[in-house]
């Protein structure tokens, strides 16, 4: 146990939390939406869980993002929403963007797609892996304005927060993702300053 600056007490149970803390992102409980956003990806959860938010009236669209996948012999979008038609999300309701091939595009095209469809979107929910939360989070704060606020719904499937370090693959799989945060998003600290600035 230790006491931190402002006297109140806290544990560290692992020396690696800190690592806990910065990839996976803390869920809260969520609050409709104007759209529901899934980036490219080609096994079924996240989709399904987006579609799960769909009807509980959590918001009026999905937008799934993502170009060809040869593991999938189509595009990521066409996965993805061929999952929300058979779970019952209208067609209509699922937006298309089918050109992405990293997560960088999938936000920027989706925000395009926002555009061109002329949708209002202030409040935004991302369904996402978990041990992917953290990356994908920023990303699409980077790309979107800073007036868009978001909220992350994840995909335990393989590793969350209880369990990454348990073996081998899931600590590689979590270092690396520390190793992409801190190489993709280091030089746009300077405009997040900026942005804030103006507010």
């Amino acid at each position: 146990m230790f006491t931190n600056h402002v006297g109140t007490t806290a544990s560290l149970k692992y020396p690696f939390d800190c690592l806990t803390d910065l990839i996976f992102v803390t869920e809260e409980e969520i609050i409709p939406a104007d759209i529901i956003l899934v980036p490219g990806g080609s096994h079924t959860k996240p989709m399904k869980i987006a579609s799960e938010l769909f009807h509980s009236g959590m918001a009026s669209y999905i937008l799934p993002s993502g170009g060809y996948n040869v593991k999938i012999e189509k595009t990521e979008w066409e996965f993805q929403k061929e999952i929300g038609i058979s779970l019952g999300v209208p067609e209509d309701r699922i937006l298309k963007e089918d050109q992405a091939k990293n997560t960088f595009e999938n936000a920027r095209n989706s925000w395009n797609v926002i555009m061109e469809q002329q949708i209002e979107v202030r409040h935004a929910i991302l369904v996402c892996k978990s041990f992917f939360s953290r990356r994908a989070l920023m990303t699409y704060q980077t790309v979107f304005p800073p007036n868009v606020t978001f909220q992350v719904k994840q995909d335990d499937l393989r590793y969350n927060k209880e369990n990454w370090f348990l073996d081998e693959v899931g600590i590689k799989t979590v270092l690396t993702e520390a190793e992409k945060v801190t190489k993709y998003f280091g030089h746009h600290i300077p405009n997040w300053v900026h942005q804030k600035e103006q507010v």
